[in-house]
This record gives structure tokens, sequence and C-alpha cells, in this order.
């Protein structure tokens, strides 16, 4: 089956009423990511080497969203939603190009694996016409049925147009298939509009396959692989199943998760064996987490890298472009963004890097914060290696800390500090024996001014 072309044709014109959203249907995320572009991804993990994506409501918003996820695809607009079978000749030319295989999918069932995909293609590589993908939900009721007779798919009969037998069957149409090239766009052609609603069923190819004598059969997914998305329940439904799986896979792969059910990772989420991920951490996109590291509750990272035997948390925030080289520490309560903390470096906590390098081996103390954008630009500061900065201190960028160098605590730093320096940036305490009672008399007496005019 490697050596077959396959085209997957997408069909995402839905305008999801039930979402309640000015945003696409498939354009909201699973795991930080459109569930049509896990469609996509399920696809090509398939052995997919042309997609065709069939749209239809917010088409421009649809375009710009495609070419993030999957630039290589094709769209095509339908115009009017006439059913499903036009809906998939609204990629007549895609289909028209040769392929050996053609996997007619939907943008809204996110949580299909390749591997019913694959299954589906398996058996067109056997001699099968068309190959429906079926499963079996806990009550079929709503579902159309798969009929089967000697191993062969005759028809997918609706619910309504049943007999009191085949209600009973469990094993029901997830609309999804898997079609020859050979014979699609002929096929396709034959699919009329004489029911109720006047539309072009995708379905109405079983019988009309049947008729010319292909061979027609269904193919298994899970329930859970098969399951749509109307609407924001079922999309938080759909996540949760995700997340299972992905905590699943990385426990497995030698992770460790205190309380699973409490991490959240996003599409991309990289994390190497022996990680320990205590509970109540997000992941967002653009994690990758080498070996070896702690990530301590209350965590909020995305974007960031980080190395073997690093420590995080608790309560800390990595954003986009934080670079924690081997056992770098960034403790609770603080942020770090686009900045390279390097190897065995420690910014504790009650901290803000952003934009900087802190060098290898130095130490940031407690509150101190790096002051890298004035309002319109921001600025870099480099803090060397194994340099101390005192708790409290600011570092007014751009600026850099030399090698070694040592800032006092409570410092404004302005100017760059040579190697092995010490800077105070701070004014000199002065000391008034006294004053303190004055002070407080002086303001008693004001409060008690202001109470007496307010009487």
């Amino acid at each position: 089956m490697s050596q077959r072309s396959c085209l997957s044709v997408i069909l995402a014109a839905g305008e999801g009423t039930r979402m309640k959203s000015a945003m696409p249907k498939v354009l909201h995320a699973i795991a930080g990511l459109p569930m049509v572009a896990h469609v996509v991804k399920a696809a090509e993990a398939a052995g997919a080497t042309g997609v065709a994506l069939v749209i239809g409501h917010g088409a421009d918003e649809m375009r710009k969203a495609v070419q993030k996820f999957a630039p290589k695809a094709e769209t095509f607009v339908q115009e009017k939603r006439l059913g499903t079978a036009h809906a998939v000749l609204a990629a007549r030319e895609a289909v028209s190009n040769g392929y050996d295989d053609i996997l007619v999918m939907f943008g809204d069932t996110p949580l299909i694996d390749a591997q019913a995909l694959a299954a589906a293609r398996q058996k067109l590589a056997e001699g099968a016409a068309v190959a429906v993908i079926g499963f079996r939900p806990p009550s079929p009721a709503g579902y159309g049925r798969l009929i089967e007779k000697g191993g062969h798919l005759i028809a997918i009969r609706e619910e309504k147009d049943c007999s009191d037998d085949e209600k009973k069957i469990g094993f029901c149409n997830a609309g999804m298939m898997a079609v020859a090239g050979k014979h699609a766009l002929r096929l396709l052609d034959q699919v009329g509009n004489k029911n109720a609603k006047g539309e072009f069923y995708l379905t109405d190819i079983v019988e009309i396959a049947g008729a010319e004598g292909l061979n027609v059969v269904a193919t298994e997914a899970s329930f859970e692989s098969a399951l749509g998305i109307n609407n924001r329940a079922e999309l938080a439904e759909a996540e949760a199943i995700w997340q299972a799986r992905r905590r699943r896979e990385a426990m497995l792969s030698g992770v460790t998760l205190i309380a699973p059910e409490t991490v959240y990772f996003s599409h991309d989420t990289e994390i190497g064996a022996d990680t320990l991920v205590e509970p109540n951490v997000w992941f967002g996109p653009g994690v990758k987490i080498a070996s070896g590291a702690k990530i301590h509750a209350f965590s909020h990272i995305e974007g960031a890298t980080i190395a073997s035997n690093c420590d995080v948390g608790p309560f800390a925030r990595l954003r986009p472009g934080a670079d924690l080289r081997n056992k770098a520490k960034v403790g609770n309560f603080c942020e770090v963004k686009q900045a390279t903390i390097e190897e065995g470096a420690k910014v504790n906590h009650l901290t803000y890097i952003g934009d900087a390098r802190v060098g290898a081996a130095a130490n940031i103390g407690a509150g101190t914060i790096t002051c890298n954008y004035d309002g319109y630009s921001k600025f870099f500061t480099d803090i060397g290696e194994g340099a101390f900065v005192g708790s409290n201190s600011s570092l007014v960028a751009p600026v850099s800390i030399g090698k070694g160098g040592y800032i006092a605590s409570g410092s404004v730093i302005t100017e760059s500090v040579p190697d092995d320096a010490l800077a105070f940036g701070r004014a000199r305490q002065k000391t008034i024996p006294g004053k303190g009672k004055e002070l407080r008399e002086r303001l008693a007496s004001a409060a008690a001014a202001r109470k007496k005019a307010a009487e």
C-alpha cells in the first residue's frame, strides 16, 4: 500500500451554528490546534499525499488558517450546501488527478486516528472499490446502520428507514470512507437527489457501487475516534478524550505525572523520559522538555525549551522564547520571556526575566526584574557567568552585568557593570533620631482635622 497515492478530501463547509460562534466550527481548537488540523494530521499519518479542503462559511478565514497547518492543501468552496456527495464534487479538480485512493473525511472529527484510515485504505489495496468506516456507539439510536451480507456492505440505512431488525444493528456509519480513485468520479456523478431534502448523499455510492458488481466493505474505528463535534459541550468532551490519550502516552514513554487528570498538554508538546510533572501544570504550544526535568505544581509553560535536569516552579510562568539550559532553575512566582537561562543558573523566586541572558551559574535574587520595555521598544539585558544579583534589584535595559559581577540588593542598575565589579545603585541610607515619632504625630493630627471637617 505504501506505493499507492492518496488524496484526502476533508469536508469543512458546515456553518456550525450550534457552536454559537462567529468563527467557523472546524477552527475551534483541541489541544491548541484547530480540529480540522487534527484531521489533516491523521490523514497525512495514514499516507495521504494530497489534501483537498472543501470550505464554505468563513472561506477567507479558513484559507488563512489552513496556511499555518497545511500549507500545501488545496481549498475548494462549496457555494451551496447540497449534501455530502455534492461537497466532495466541489473538489472535482483534485479528485480527477489520478490518485489511487480517495479518503473522504469530515473536519469536525478531530479524534480520528490514522490506523482507522489506513485500515480503510488497505481494503482498497486488496481490491475493494469502497471501504466505509463504521463504529459501535453505546446506543445506535440516530445513526445510520451498516447493512452487511456475506462480508460485503450492501447499504447504509438511515434509522427512519430501518426495519425493526435493522434497528437492532449496533454497527453504525461514521461518515468517513475510502474510495478507489479510478471509480470515484463515476460513482459520485451517479448520486441523485430524489429524497426528502433534495440533497446528494455520499452514502448512496454504496448501493451504486454494489449495483455495478464492485466490492464494497466496512471497516471499524473506535467510538471515540468517530466522534463528531457539533457544540462546545462536545468540544470539551473531545478535549478530555484527547488529553487522556496524550497523558497515557506520556506515562508509557517514561514521564511521571503525579495527578494525570490535572496536567494539560498541547498538540505539539515534547517531553522526555524521567521528567516529573506535578499537579496542575499547563503546557501551551511549542514546549520541548528534555529528560530528567522537574516541573512543579501550578506552572504555566508555552513556547519554551527546557533542557535536561532543569527545575521549574511551583507557580512558574515560562513564556515564548524561554530557553532553560541544563540544570537551570526557575522557581516559584517567576516569569521568564524571550530569555536564556544558562547551565546551572538560578532564578529562584518572585522575579521577572525578559529579553535577557542569564549566564551559567549566575544567581538572581528574589524580586529582581529586567526593565526591558520603555513603552515603545524592547531592550536586552546580559548577565554574565557567575554573576550575583541581589534581591529587589531593577536592571534597566540595555545593560550588561559582567562575569562574576555583584549587584547589591535593592539596586537600580542603569549602567553596565564590568567583570567582577560590585555595583550599588541606590540612595545612601539616612537615619534621623526621633523623626519617626514626629511624623506619626503630624499625620495623626492631619487625619483628625479632616475627620472633624467632614462632620
